[in-house]
């Protein structure tokens, strides 16, 4: 059984950079839009009908992210002409990016899987990871999951990132607690 290390709350995030459509790249983490943090949001690509419902779903809520001053971005495996594919079942007006490696998925800590012979695509990708990075370039909160099915509800996230934005609420990052 493969073992990949996991990213913990409170670790700097670490560069990971990754393509836009444009021709352009994106570095991962760093917030933009005049925000001062930024949500990953990694989702498994184009063959996956849950992800392009959530990142619709997401977009619905990227006002009120972008509210809290937290830009998003989005990002998979796939391939340019896939992403380019899939964006035409899906209206974003957030960065999605495309091409996200392997040594970069394992670098995240994400669960890869092997795809299903012609029913997916032909490379391995990324199951969701969804990561809120700091202004301090540390992560806030993160979830990780191996399966498309187990991802944050998008409203009840944004309105924890209100609470912990709130600066009368000093809020820590949580988890961080060391055990034996």
């Amino acid at each position: 059984m493969a073992y990949t290390p996991k990213l913990a709350a409170g670790d700097t995030f670490p560069t990971v950079t990754a393509k836009l459509l444009d021709g352009s790249s994106i570095e991962l983490g760093k917030p933009h839009s005049g925000a001062d943090w930024q949500m990953l949001v990694v989702y498994r690509g184009r063959h996956c009908p849950m992800c392009t419902s959530y990142l619709n779903q997401l977009e619905e809520h990227k006002t009120a992210l972008g509210n809290l001053g937290v830009s998003v971005v989005a990002v998979s495996a796939d391939t340019e002409a896939r992403l380019k594919e899939h964006m035409q079942e899906f209206d974003v007006s957030f960065p999605v990016a495309y091409g996200l490696t392997e040594e970069q998925m394992q670098t995240l800590g994400l669960y890869i899987s092997n795809p299903r012979e012609g029913l997916e695509c032909d490379y391995k990708f990324a199951e969701p990871g969804l990561f809120v990075i700091n202004e301090e370039g540390k992560i806030q909160t993160l979830d990780i999951s191996n399966a498309p099915f187990l991802r944050p509800e998008l409203s009840v996230l944004v309105g924890g990132l209100g609470f912990i934005r709130n600066p009368e609420n000093n809020y820590p990052i949580r988890g961080t607690a060391s055990y034996k």
